[in-house]
């Protein structure tokens, strides 16, 4: 008890909670930018259900990985070694290496998943013969897709998803109080913006092949990082803020457009 009110008590560590807090938001984009695209695939009635559990799955995945803090900590430690190493940067680190840890093999298949879907989906998207086809088979294609299958999916990234975060929460802090608290804050942020980003994404088709485009860079980076190629996270970040800045201007540019196109459009007779 006495260590809670010095903690409570110690600016060092409120500054250290502000922080994590802002990186666990920030890394939970991914898990949200996936659950919301897939969730959407599924029957209207499903949807928020779908989003819900699988941001609970999250919430549950992480507190069970704080709880074994010291597995995930061991997690980082080389499994086989292929002794193959990159060429040095210029901070004297190799490009890439292939002493692989579990950590390592995680991300990896986290992100073949990943490339692997988000190209599926993209296939799917652009592939205009699917649609024209047959109609029927088309809306089979888009039922296709089960609550359990949807879920299974779901809960494969958040395992993913979920260790990247508490590593992340490891390497910050040293208080699995304050780690404890970000994830649960960051998972209460994911809740209150699924389903209004699911439902954005929904209302504008453009938006989904930018989320996919997301996803597919999301996956070669956990691919990369497997490899032990250092991907500064601020860069990727910032790729995408710029690109969803740019696809907002268009939406906005579209709309502006049709209320113009309405406003000059003649009366009807009726």
């Amino acid at each position: 008890m006495d260590s809670l009110i010095e903690l409570l008590a110690s600016p060092a560590a409120w500054a250290a909670l502000v922080t994590l807090i802002v990186m666990e938001v920030v890394l939970g984009i991914d898990n949200l930018i996936f659950i919301s695209i897939l969730s959407n695939k599924l029957p209207q009635e499903q949807r928020q259900k779908a989003r819900r559990m699988g941001i609970s799955l999250a919430l549950v995945m992480r507190l069970a990985l704080l709880t074994a803090i010291a597995w995930i900590v061991g997690l980082v430690h080389p499994v086989f070694d292929l002794g193959i190493v990159g060429p040095l940067d210029s901070h004297g680190e190799p490009a890439f290496e292939t002493a692989f840890s579990w950590r390592d093999l995680i991300l990896m298949a986290g992100g073949l998943f990943l490339v692997w879907k988000a190209t599926t989906e993209i296939h799917h998207t652009v592939d205009a013969n699917a649609h024209d086809t047959d109609d029927l088979l088309d809306k089979n294609k888009v039922l296709q897709m089960t609550f359990a299958a949807a879920i299974v999916q779901i809960l494969l990234l958040d395992i993913v998803f979920s260790i990247d975060s508490i590593l992340t929460a490891v390497g910050m802090t040293e208080h699995v109080e304050i780690m404890y608290v970000a994830v649960v804050f960051a998972v209460g942020v994911m809740l209150l913006a699924a389903d209004p980003l699911a439902n954005f994404i929904n209302r504008n088709p453009t938006v989904v092949m930018l989320a996919l485009g997301f996803l597919l860079m999301i996956g070669m980076v956990l691919i990369a990082e497997g490899f032990g190629a250092h991907v500064p996270k601020g860069y990727i970040y910032a790729a995408m803020a710029f690109s969803a800045a740019v696809e907002g201007l268009n939406i906005w540019s579209r709309r502006a457009k049709t209320r113009k196109a309405a406003a000059e459009a003649p009366p009807s007779d009726h």
